[in-house]
């Protein structure tokens, strides 16, 4: 009975009439309160996307009427960052890609300064979270921390920064762990975080929720209603025809490779969209999957997956792609499926197998450590169950599930979904713009 109900209830706990009845009550406790709109927004002065988020939110200000309640933080929650220098390094060549989309200034390299460095200018940023003017003193610091090299950034730091302060950083130790403990009770581990209403907005690649959700407020101040933050998918396989791969094209094109986990939603979208950019494009996808990180003896706190859930949730309809009603595949679930996946190679059903899969756990309930869970979604695949059924005690599997993880970590990349395409290399589904962009250039080459 557990099986049966408790997919239905995280579709309720993910719908949007729940949500809607959740943003009621904030506004209506708002409105009884005499409270403004306030934003808190989570900064780090070592994040890439902390410094593009920094540059927007004065524009964003005019726009709507809004306040901010700034929290400088710094040290990463450990547990939710498995391989923290890698995130760093793809949150730079991320931040690099955004920048260019929006207009945003950014550095070609990623900054120098020291840890300890680092720390005193965060006191600074702490000691004016109490005055007025953070907004514009932070960016003023931002800006010489991320666009400055060597002696020429010092001294620049030095006229912005107060000695008295930044001498003196360890003074500001109990404000930082309030920032971060608050950060941390309200249920994220993320900098470039925006919280408002009880809804969480990571940086410049989910303020487009936050705008729709205040238009609907009708709150804009500009009497326009036009989503800005929406351009990393605004034109998502939108190119003509013309720069699609063409017979009279030379050499062999570039495959999407895909590092995929079946227990990870955002694998799902990546998936369906990946699937849709090949087919536009006319280009190979090849999908690699790897054992869930719990299954990898790692640990996922729920607090992460909490927030992952709610985000998939809100992605997913933006893309309409269906989403909620979950059946955890962890364990035997994922298994069974991976067990059965070069079965569905080998009748060039792969991709769609895996889909079925995806689509089956992530939004259907289905169980796919079941017998009959598993034959629905090896037979709607256009797979023979009991050709299938046989080949689920084959744990050969386990070697090249192993194989791909060694192939994902040797790509310099950590988690899934990640996606590779030629010289391009990228994690998450966000990033499935920089894929693009890498192959309509090649496509574009190859042609000439």
């Amino acid at each position: 009975m557990i099986h049966f109900i408790k997919p239905r209830l995280i579709q309720l706990f993910t719908s949007q009439w729940l949500r809607n009845l959740r943003r009621r009550r904030v506004e209506k406790r708002r409105l009884a309160n005499s409270q403004a709109h306030q934003v808190t927004v989570y900064l780090r002065l070592n994040d890439a996307h902390s410094y593009l988020l920094l540059q927007v939110l004065q524009q964003f200000a005019q726009r709507y009427p809004v306040s901010f309640d700034f929290r400088t933080v710094l040290n990463l929650q450990q547990d939710m960052y498995p391989a923290p220098a890698l995130w760093q390094s793809n949150a730079f060549a991320d931040g690099a890609h955004l920048a260019q989309l929006y207009n945003l200034r950014f550095p070609t390299q990623p900054p120098q300064a020291s840890a300890s460095r680092t720390r005193q200018l965060t006191a600074q940023l702490l000691h004016w979270e109490l005055q007025p003017g953070y907004l514009e003193n932070a960016l003023q610091l931002f800006d010489a921390y991320w666009q400055g090299q060597g002696q020429g950034q010092n001294d620049i730091l030095d006229k912005i920064v107060d000695t008295r302060i930044s001498e003196h950083a360890e003074c500001y130790s109990h404000h930082l762990q309030a920032n971060e403990a608050l950060l941390k009770q309200q249920g994220h581990y993320l900098s470039a975080m925006l919280h408002y209403g009880g809804e969480w907005y990571w940086g410049i690649n989910r303020l487009e929720y936050l705008e729709q959700r205040l238009n609907e407020m009708d709150l804009q101040q500009n009497q326009s209603s036009a989503v800005v933050f929406d351009k990393s998918h605004r034109d998502f396989c939108g190119q003509s025809l013309n720069t699609r791969r063409s017979d009279e094209g030379t050499g062999q094109v570039n495959a999407i490779v895909m590092y995929w986990s079946m227990r990870s939603p955002y694998s799902y979208l990546a998936l369906v969209r990946a699937r849709q950019l090949a087919d536009h494009y006319q280009v190979p996808l090849e999908v690699k999957p790897v054992l869930p990180m719990v299954m990898r003896r790692m640990q996922v706190p729920k607090t992460k997956s909490g927030y992952i859930t709610a985000d998939v949730k809100r992605e997913a309809d933006k893309y309409g792609i269906p989403f909620g009603r979950i059946a955890d595949p962890l364990g035997a679930g994922v298994e069974r499926c991976y067990a059965l996946f070069a079965y569905a190679q080998s009748r060039g059903l792969g991709l769609s197998f895996l889909q079925s899969c995806a689509e089956g756990v992530w939004s259907e309930g289905i169980l796919s450590e079941s017998d009959s869970g598993l034959q629905q979604l090896v037979e709607r695949a256009g797979l023979d169950w009991s050709q299938a059924r046989p080949l689920l005690k084959d744990d050969s599997w386990r070697f090249w599930a192993q194989d791909n993880l060694a192939e994902l970590y040797g790509q310099d990349l950590w988690g899934v979904p990640s996606l590779v395409y030629g010289e391009t290399k990228v994690f998450g589904q966000d990033r499935l713009d920089r894929i693009e962009q890498g192959i309509i250039k090649d496509l574009a080459e190859r042609t000439q």
